[in-house]
């Protein structure tokens, strides 16, 4: 794992991220970035299956199995715990909600345009925000992660197996996905600037990547 952080990739993305090498904690930061490259260039990343399991314990599982969730539920966490710390649990609340509702129209075989590109996008768009600590109107912010939180609801439902509960699913993947999203305000409370800059530069360049790989 280590060895990823003299990857060249990560080398030239630390370059274009200036605050690395200014703050002392510049091991930190570029071991950040290692990480979550490791995490997001692994082939998880692109949806090569998922867990066969029914009910809850498949619907806890599920955001775990695609790293392009992982990925855009921690970012909303990290962005909600850097710019919106007054209204903490706005942006997190807004992501849970509609993905439900996503969840819901997938789960019945409704189709919605874009969906793998919206989730993409919202790897890309929401690690920028990180990255440039973008401070919007809450409500602004809301809305656009209600959007990439419909997409992802949606790749929920339709991924949900056959035999699995729909309200099982549903209350387990819910579950995770405000796990994640706690995960990510705790590392925005623990983490100096640096690393969680470093965290939303490393998401969005590798969204970028991954867009351009397939």
């Amino acid at each position: 794992m280590m060895r990823s952080l003299n990857n060249p990739f990560v080398l030239s993305l630390s370059k274009h991220l200036p605050f690395l090498k200014k703050n002392p904690s510049t091991s930190s930061g570029r071991t950040a970035v290692g990480v979550l490259l490791a995490l997001l260039s692994t082939p998880a990343f692109a949806h090569p299956g998922h867990l066969h399991m029914a009910g809850f314990t498949a619907g806890v599982l599920h955001p775990l199995t695609g790293l392009d969730h992982l990925a855009a539920m921690l970012m909303v966490g990290l962005w909600a715990g850097t710019v919106f710390r007054n209204r903490l649990i706005v942006p997190p609340l807004a992501f849970v909600a509609f993905m439900l509702a996503g969840f819901a129209l997938g789960a019945i075989g409704g189709a919605l345009p874009l969906t793998e590109l919206l989730i993409l996008a919202s790897v890309i768009v929401l690690g920028a925000m990180v990255l440039f600590e973008v401070r919007l109107p809450i409500m602004a912010a809301s809305a656009l992660i209600a959007l990439f939180a419909f997409a992802h609801g949606h790749a929920h439902g339709a991924e949900m197996p056959a035999d699995a509960s729909v309200l099982s699913f549903g209350a387990g993947f819910a579950l995770m996905t405000a796990a994640l999203h706690a995960a990510g305000v705790g590392l925005a409370m623990l983490a100096n600037r640096p690393v969680t800059r470093a965290l939303g530069g490393a998401s969005a360049a590798l969204g970028l990547v991954w867009m351009f790989a397939t």
